[in-house]
């Protein structure tokens, strides 16, 4: 059904990310986006899916390469692929072949030639073992049915001393049983959202360091706008997650393979 609700958002025939749930798109302004991020974005690639701003503490590099889950049209790829420079390179996996072709098409409007898109689901990534500098997400990691092995699969793809920098939405109240379990809250990424406490467990579990779950009680007045009727505000929030692989960053082409 996610995948099926995502895919209509991608050919047109959706606004927002579920029919009931989340009806209005949600501007990449009012997410911290940049007024100059936005408008080097090709037409077409903000889909207003997104619930905060991964890059602003991704804190990407020239030369790394990045990984984005759940990339959708391909718009914090191409804000990365500006970050990282034509020396870097950034990966978008996402398992909606509709996203996949909609990513392509603005790639290839601007030319961007250092952002490639795949076809894969985040919880069986299709990258190889410690190849990524940098995974960032922005509101999808929700949607996932294993949140576990999503953040496993993420330890698994980074490099030692990666980092994971993610914007998603945190439970912080119990969500009610007519609302958890609709299968349109879930895809409008409110009824599978885990709590701060369970997300830290997850990603200490799966290998990681550093952990930082941030909710933003600002996001509550967007969130609200989501799901008229039903205020998800009450129990659910945006939030920022960072994480770190253990080791130490390479320091030069010749210390990785």
């Amino acid at each position: 059904m996610v995948r099926d609700t995502y895919g209509r958002v991608a050919a047109g025939q959706q606004n927002g990310c579920c029919g009931r749930e989340r009806p209005t798109a949600t501007p990449a302004d009012k997410l911290g986006y940049s007024v100059e991020e936005i408008a080097a974005l090709p037409e077409g690639a903000d889909l207003g899916l997104g619930c905060g701003n991964p890059q602003a503490i991704a804190a990407l590099k020239p030369g790394e390469t990045v990984l984005d889950l759940g990339s959708g049209a391909g718009f914090d790829c191409f804000l990365a692929s500006r970050s990282v420079g034509p020396t870097g390179h950034v990966i978008g996996v996402d398992m909606t072949p509709e996203m996949l072709a909609k990513a392509g098409v603005n790639a290839a409007k601007t030319n961007t030639t250092n952002v490639e898109f795949r076809l894969g689901q985040i919880e069986k990534l299709p990258l190889w073992d410690s190849s990524v500098e940098a995974i960032i997400s922005n509101c999808v990691i929700n949607l996932s049915p294993d949140k576990p092995q999503v953040f496993r699969e993420a330890f698994r793809v980074l490099k030692p001393g990666g980092r994971l920098a993610v914007a998603d939405i945190v439970r912080t109240a119990e969500i009610p049983p007519e609302v958890s379990s609709d299968l349109a809250a879930l895809c409008g990424c409110v009824a599978g959202a885990a709590s701060v406490e369970e997300l830290e467990t997850m990603l200490l579990e799966a290998g990681f360091e550093q952990v930082r779950i941030r909710p933003k009680d600002a996001s509550r007045d967007l969130i609200r706008a989501w799901t008229p009727g039903r205020n998800a505000a009450d129990y659910v929030v945006s939030a920022t997650i960072e994480a770190v692989k253990p080791g130490s960053a390479c320091c030069a082409p010749s210390c990785c393979p």
